[in-house]
C-alpha cells in the first residue's frame, strides 16, 4: 500500500504527523510517499487562505491556540516541540529545497532535518542554511545547490501542487490512500483504521 503524504516542512501539524509515520508503516506495511507543498500556495490556489486575514477567521487559527494545541499533541506523541521563531509562512525556498533533495534521493531525511531545525531546535531558517541541512543528511553541497536552481526541481514543485489540487487536497498535512482523503494530524486514527481495514 502506498499513501501520498502531502506536507509542508514548515507546518507544525505536518511535523507532528511525520513523527508517527514510521510506527504506522511498521503496523500496516504501508509506504508513505512524501510530497512537500508550499502551504500558502496551496491555500491560495484553493481560494481560501485563513492565514492572510488580519484577524483569525476562527479560534483554531489564533497563533496562541495553535502553539498550545501543538504542544498538547507533542506531549501526547512524546516528541519535542518548540514554537517556531519568526516563522508563520512558508518561504518559497523551503519546498524548493525539499525537491532538490528528492532529485538526489534524500527527500525524507531532508524534510525531517528541516522540520527538526524549525520545531525542535527553534532555528531561524534562511535559504543558505538549506545547504547545511543537505550536507547533514549526506548530500554533496554543490550537487544540492545545482539541483536547487534547476528547472527540473521548479517543474516538480508545480507538478505536485497540480496533483494535490486535482485530488482536492486543501491543506497540510493530508494523506491520500486510494480514493480516501484524510486532512490533519488529528485524522491519523482514521487513516490507520482505513489502512488496517
Amino acid at each position: 500500500m502506498q499513501v501520498d503524504f502531502y506536507l509542508s516542512a514548515a507546518s507544525r501539524y505536518s511535523y507532528l504527523a511525520s513523527t508517527q509515520l514510521d510506527k504506522i508503516s511498521a503496523q500496516t506495511g504501508c509506504e508513505f510517499l512524501w510530497k512537500p507543498l508550499n502551504n500558502h500556495a496551496l491555500l491560495s490556489a484553493n481560494g481560501m487562505d485563513p492565514f492572510r486575514s488580519p484577524a483569525p477567521v476562527s479560534g483554531q487559527y489564533d497563533w496562541a491556540y495553535r502553539e498550545y494545541d501543538a504542544k498538547c499533541w507533542a506531549e501526547y506523541y512524546d516528541v519535542p516541540f518548540v514554537e517556531p521563531v519568526n516563522f508563520r509562512k512558508d518561504p518559497p525556498f523551503i519546498v524548493r529545497g525539499c525537491y532538490a533533495a528528492e532529485s538526489l534521493g534524500r527527500i525524507v531525511p531532508f524534510c525531517r532535518r528541516l522540520s527538526a531545525a524549525i520545531f525542535v531546535e527553534g532555528r531561524v531558517i534562511d535559504q543558505p542554511l538549506l545547504s547545511d541541512f543537505a550536507e547533514d543528511v549526506g548530500i554533496d553541497r554543490s550537487d544540492f545547490e545545482h539541483a536547487f536552481g534547476s528547472e527540473q526541481v521548479a517543474g516538480r514543485e508545480k507538478e505536485v501542487l497540480d496533483e494535490a489540487l486535482s485530488k482536492n487536497v486543501f491543506g497540510v498535512p493530508t494523506f491520500v490512500s486510494g480514493d480516501k482523503l484524510f486532512w490533519g494530524n488529528d485524522r491519523i486514527p482514521l487513516l490507520l483504521r482505513a489502512l488496517e481495514g
